[in-house]
């Protein structure tokens, strides 16, 4: 038998899947009905005993199970994947049918038809349908292993791009790992028609839910990592409207850093921006961290590690981790040891509000740039029991890494910040607003250090990000939790922003906050929907609840306060806000020595409340 030949004549039967299931479905009830007669009168009776309006009969029960098989939408089941809980559908559907059948015979009077055949006739359909899909699905197993020399299921591949990227894709994949590729998109006139990889150039991109369901495709795969962000975008959008998993080859960044094309990775967030890339000053920032011994607090977090990356690639004297949590710490000392053996790394254990301890490290190592990207940052859980802890790591914590940079000559401090710090409405934002006043504060104390902050918005995969918990819930099959239908937030990859936040140290003077352009506001709740369907699900099979705003939650991130402005920098994502110099934040030493004083007192919420509304003003507008 010519099995390439089976093959090839059910890929192209596939985009009629449903229709061709639901025929032989009603054909297989009315060959059941012919059976169910056969025994219940025998060869001898089998037509001679029917009355005369039994076609009828049977015609009428045929409309009813194919109204009831789509209903319970048993064609859309894979007749391949066949198993014990389609079985139970199509017990679920038979029962149905035949219990509406027998009751509109008798409810019609029509005493002739057996009631044996009638009760019988669900059973007899049942087993036949089952068996049917039985079969197919030992014909299917049988025949990928005559082609393929195994019965495992393989992945049906169209790549998106003809260029390098694809030829190199396909002559990594092809036939392997599970993988059979059918062709390729690409919009180039050229390569229309033609074959690549020896393969054909089905169509143009905006051609993918067609050719898809023409070649029985299962998955998409997207090889332009060379194209523009806008380009590799809309390829995006177009894979996402075909309904199949979408997964692409690793980019122009990831290439560079030793990734293979052939390693297909899923979609991921900051594939979805379509942001151009960052250019930075390469010659400032190695001018500026090159053969420097440089200190990062919470250097184990998502920032800090990312940061503590970056800074790597510039040659650094010396790197000195500074994280309170042990595992963090371990966690990115074996990455730094493995990615950058030469690196000379110094670990250390210790808080950032141990004002004895920072002054041992700054003696011991004398940084020469420091980043504080120690902070508690999660918006909910810092607003209901934990504000007095969030107050004093957050401000404190940043009072005392910068008094300890000032003492020991240190040449720059960079404190991260965040959007959240502008007009807060909650307390970590309000904590971070406060902690821009101490960089403001030290900066005009005459110190030799430069004191300088660096504001974003959401960054991409960091820990407490939605993207980790959305991509959990949608393994599980949703739903997908958005807390408003129109809660936007801006989005950075953590890459991104360490890298803008590395070239604000070598810009920044003293007393500046530098803002990142972060592109435009994202909707959380289209975000959701992108990765459902990159994942190869439809909206109406992973839904998206709607489960309100959390405690101190905004609806709409800022970066700017309203009397604030921007002035630009030589890098184009980088900008310095010009900040609002109200004489109500002139009282911060008298109110962080306040703080300090009370330091060992307990406070509850209410009173962390009341102790940044003093400083902050109407700024502070959840008081």
């Amino acid at each position: 038998m010519n099995w390439q030949f089976l093959d090839t004549l059910l890929t192209r039967l596939r985009p009629h899947r449903e229709a061709l299931a639901l025929l032989l479905d009603v054909l297989v009830v009315a060959i059941a009905w012919q059976a169910t007669y056969l025994f219940r009168l025998g060869f001898e009776r089998w037509f001679s005993a029917r009355p005369g309006y039994d076609g009828w009969v049977m015609l009428g029960l045929l409309a009813i199970y194919a109204a009831v098989l789509w209903g319970l939408r048993v064609p859309k089941g894979m007749w391949r994947f066949s198993g014990f809980g389609e079985v139970k559908r199509l017990a679920v559907a038979c029962l149905l049918a035949g219990l509406v059948g027998m009751a509109a015979v008798r409810m019609a009077h029509l005493q002739a038809v057996p009631r044996a055949v009638l009760a019988l006739h669900p059973l007899f359909t049942l087993m036949l349908l089952a068996m049917m899909r039985m079969g197919y699905r030992m014909l299917y197993e049988h025949m990928r292993s005559r082609i393929n020399g195994t019965a495992q299921e393989q992945r049906r591949a169209l790549v998106m791009g003809a260029g390098d990227a694809g030829r190199l894709l396909v002559a990594g994949i092809q036939h392997t790992q599970g993988w059979v590729v059918v062709g390729f998109l690409d919009d180039d006139v050229s390569k229309r028609g033609g074959r690549v990889a020896g393969l054909p150039v089905l169509g143009t991109l905006s051609q993918v839910s067609a050719v898809a369901a023409a070649q029985g495709v299962t998955h998409l795969l997207v090889a332009m990592p060379a194209a523009s962000p806008p380009q590799r975008h809309r390829a995006l959008d177009l894979a996402a409207g075909s309904g199949l998993h979408v997964l692409t080859v690793p980019s122009g960044d990831e290439l560079l850093s030793g990734r293979r094309v052939n390693e297909v990775r899923d979609i991921e967030p900051e594939d979805l921006l379509g942001r151009e890339p960052i250019r930075l000053d390469e010659g400032g920032i190695s001018e500026a961290i090159g053969d420097k011994t440089v200190l990062v607090t919470g250097a184990g977090g998502s920032i800090g590690a990312e940061l503590c990356r970056q800074v790597a690639r510039y040659g650094p004297r010396q790197l000195v981790l500074f994280e309170l949590s042990e595992y963090a710490l371990y966690q990115i000392e074996q990455e730094l040891s493995e990615r950058f053996p030469h690196l000379p790394l110094v670990r250390l254990i210790g808080d950032v509000k141990d004002l004895s301890r920072l002054r041992d490290v700054f003696a011991a190592h004398r940084p020469h740039v420091v980043f504080h990207a120690a902070a508690y940052k999660h918006v909910p859980l810092m607003e209901v029991g934990n504000a007095a802890v969030c107050l004093r790591n957050n401000v404190l914590g940043t009072y005392r890494a910068c008094k300890a940079a000032a003492e020991f000559g240190v040449e720059r401090l960079v404190l991260i910040s965040t959007d959240k710090a502008v007009n807060p409405t909650n307390v970590m934002g309000a904590t971070k607003r406060a902690a821009e006043l101490v960089i403001s504060h030290m900066a005009g104390q005459g110190h030799v250090t430069r004191f300088m902050a660096v504001r974003f918005g959401n960054v991409l995969g960091s820990s407490g990000s939605v993207i980790p918990k959305f991509k959990e819930q949608i393994a599980r099959g949703g739903p997908v939790t958005v807390t408003h239908p129109d809660i936007t937030r801006y989005f950075m990859t953590i890459p991104e922003a360490a890298r803008l936040v590395v070239q604000a140290a070598a810009l920044g003077k003293t007393g500046q906050v530098f803002v990142l352009d972060m592109g435009e506001p994202v909707k959380i709740a289209e975000l959701a929907r992108s990765l459902i369907r990159m994942s190869g699900h439809a909206d109406h099979e992973i839904g998206i609840a709607y489960v309100g705003l959390r405690p101190g939650e905004k609806l709409y991130e800022e970066l700017l306060a309203d009397a604030d402005a921007t002035m630009p920098t030589p890098i184009k994502q980088l900008l310095i806000a010009r900040l609002d110099d109200s004489p109500r934040h002139a009282g911060i030493a008298a109110w962080l020595a306040q703080i300090e004083e009370g330091e060992d007192a307990p406070l509850d919420d209410g009173d962390v409340r009341v102790r940044l509304h003093a400083l902050l003003g109407v700024e502070y507008r959840h008081a």
